[in-house]
């Protein structure tokens, strides 16, 4: 644990030595920051229109804020995870410093929890940035807690999901900006594949539209904790370490 651990350190300290890390956390709290306003002034907007035509009952500011809030920092961050990834592996074999990594004293997958680990601190600086508008919400309002830490769960695993794809693909590469690019490419893909169940109801379609990230992500939005999506995440997590394995290995035997 302590080598992974130590190779989790020098990848936040890489992380948070550049300007990627204060760039990638300032525009995803100015663009998520963005959305909660617009969502609180249509909040308020029909609360008040309510009010005025003398329609009864709260409105639940966990569905009208909190979802679309968590909803669309989910999107945002599968296009912001290349730019985490890119350089995981890419950059040792770009600078040359993949060989010394790979006859240290350390299993292949203790490098690739640290890094993976190290990536995922990353992440959870930039997802904290929209604690800043929830803390908002609990200043002036009571929201309901437990969706709030749901809809984080389900960040947490979809960004761990796809940072472990973007792992594989950064060590089979040593072009940081075609490893960016792929993986940018596959969130996507990841994210459009949801659409076909808009219009196929083969078994196929279901399939296809299951394989999409953000469809295990809406229950997590919603305050659903459902254990097949729990799995389905875990599944991919060891899918993309797993394929990672085998491709330090494979640089091994070539090495």
């Amino acid at each position: 644990m302590r080598n992974i651990f130590t190779i989790c350190g020098r990848e936040v300290n890489a992380y948070f030595t550049s300007p990627i890390a204060y760039l990638l956390m300032g525009l995803f709290g100015l663009i998520t920051g963005f959305m909660f306003y617009s969502a609180t002034a249509y909040f308020i907007s029909v609360s008040t229109q309510q009010q005025m035509t003398g329609q009864s009952g709260p409105m639940d500011i966990g569905l009208y804020v909190i979802a679309p809030l968590l909803g669309n920092a989910g999107v945002i961050g599968l296009f912001l995870v290349p730019l985490i990834s890119m350089r995981l592996f890419a950059e040792e074999k770009r600078s040359g410093t993949i060989e010394l990594l790979l006859t240290s004293p350390i299993s292949d997958w203790e490098i690739i929890l640290g890094k993976w680990l190290g990536a995922m601190v990353m992440y959870l600086a930039i997802i904290a940035m929209t604690a800043v508008n929830i803390g908002m919400l609990f200043a002036w309002s009571t929201p309901d807690w437990r969706p709030i830490l749901t809809g984080y769960l389900g960040l947490i695993l979809q960004g761990a999901t796809v940072l472990a794809i973007g792992t594989f693909i950064s060590t089979t590469t040593k072009n940081q900006i075609i490893a960016g690019g792929s993986t940018f490419a596959i969130c996507l893909l990841l994210w459009v594949l949801s659409w076909v169940s808009n219009y196929s109801d083969t078994w196929y379609g279901k399939a296809i539209a299951y394989c999409s990230i953000l469809t295990h992500f809406e229950p997590f939005s919603k305050g659903i904790v459902d254990t097949k999506d729990v799995i389905f995440y875990l599944s991919a997590i060891f899918l993309g370490l797993f394929l990672t394995a085998r491709s330090l290995e494979s640089l091994r035997w070539r090495a």
